[in-house]
This record gives structure tokens, C-alpha cells and sequence, in this order.
């Protein structure tokens, strides 16, 4: 990765990264990847070949020769576009699910080293600052309260034209969180050399101009 420009955001469920990144990519003019989106393919190409996903060893398999491509705002899987489905909760908990296994992480790694390039990259995920991209010039860790990434989680549903339990969604990111963060193959945590970058009181705009106005600095000390 020696002489690429790689800006690694990580955090929990809901947190934002995602907007964020794609953002900050759209203003540096900088390749985006979407690892979580990788995780969520895996567990739906999954579902449809009716492998559970406690299977470790069948959905590494799958995640190995994963038949997708990205085409601007669309994700196709075997040429169908599942960019919706991939979003929907009951896909969120079954990515959270098989990215706990090793082998299916390690069937992944490569996939998503491949996106950086010399346009430079913004990548957001659980581990990219410190498994897939440790070598990234920034890395920030972004969260929020558990509370505000639901409220947020659950605006976004419903926006969609989805049902939608708060109390549920509070739920089930608190044990997303608990489970992202016990594994034992890349937990989710704040490594040492992240920037912490809590949004609960900040909107979009805001989180956006502080990851660029970081992204100056530290280039600027280069």
C-alpha cells in the first residue's frame, strides 16, 4: 500500500460511517469501499444457497467466490441487483453473524485490499484501520450512543417505507455491539492510533467537515 492514500473509518452499527465516508470520498475524489456491504453479500448469497450462518466453513466458501460488482449507487450479486435487500435488518444481523469467523474474514481480505489504488481511498468498516488497511495515513474510529444510532437506524427505516420497532432496533445494535466487539478474530475497538469522533450531537455536514478538516491536518504533517 506503500504511497497510497487510504483513509480508514471503522465504528459500530448505525454509527454513520457509511454517509461519512462516502462523502469524504465524493469531496476528495477518492475510490469508497463498503466493507460491511461485502459481509451482507456474504450472508445473503448464504440464505439463498440454504447454508445456515453458523456454517463457518460454507460460507467461506461462499465469500471466496462471491459474484459481485459494484456499479455506482447499485450492488449486484450473480448480475442482480440487491442493493435494497442488503440493507434490510434481518441481512444487517445475519453479516454481523458470519463476520465473526475467521475463515470467512480471511476469504475477504484480499477482496477488499484490492480497492486501493493510487486515486486514493476512503473505506469504512469494523477493522480497516487495524487488519485490512493498518498502514492507512488516518484512521478514525466514529460512534455514537447506542440510543442515537438507533433513532437513527430507525428514521432511516421508515424513510424506506419500512415497519420499524425502536425499542427493537435499541436492541438489537447494544448485542451487535457486544458480539462485534468479543470476537475474538479483528473485535471492533478503538485502536490506539484512531481518532475518536463521537457524532451523538453532530449532523452529517458537521461529522464530514471534521473527518476532512483531520484528513488536511495530518496530511499537512506528512
Amino acid at each position: 500500500m506503500l504511497g497510497i492514500a487510504i483513509l480508514a473509518i471503522d465504528g459500530p452499527s448505525a454509527s454513520g460511517k457509511g454517509s461519512v465516508a462516502q462523502r469524504v470520498a465524493e469531496v476528495l475524489e477518492f475510490a469508497y469501499l463498503d466493507s460491511g456491504a461485502l459481509y451482507r453479500l456474504t450472508a445473503l448469497a448464504a440464505q439463498r444457497a440454504g447454508v445456515g450462518w453458523n456454517d463457518e466453513h460454507s460460507v467461506a466458501q461462499i465469500a471466496q467466490s462471491l459474484d459481485v460488482r459494484f456499479e455506482n449507487e447499485r450492488v449486484l450479486l450473480a448480475g442482480q441487483d440487491v442493493s435494497a435487500v442488503i440493507r434490510s435488518e434481518s441481512i444487517g444481523v445475519g453479516a454481523s453473524q458470519v463476520a465473526a469467523f475467521a475463515a470467512v474474514r480471511q476469504a475477504l481480505l484480499a477482496r477488499q485490499r484490492a480497492f486501493a489504488t493510487k486515486q486514493g481511498l476512503v473505506a469504512d468498516g469494523r477493522d480497516m484501520g487495524s487488519v485490512v488497511f493498518p498502514d492507512a495515513q488516518l484512521k478514525i474510529f466514529l460512534t455514537a450512543t447506542a440510543e442515537v444510532r438507533a433513532e437513527r437506524r430507525y428514521q432511516q427505516l421508515i424513510a424506506r417505507g419500512e415497519s420499524a420497532d425502536l425499542a427493537a432496533i435499541t436492541r438489537d445494535l447494544q448485542s451487535r455491539d457486544e458480539r462485534d466487539a468479543a470476537r475474538t478474530e479483528a473485535p471492533l475497538r478503538q485502536w490506539h492510533d484512531a481518532l475518536l469522533l463521537e457524532t451523538s450531537g453532530l449532523n452529517l455536514d458537521q461529522v464530514v467537515e471534521c473527518v476532512l478538516s483531520s484528513w488536511k491536518t495530518r496530511m499537512q504533517s506528512l
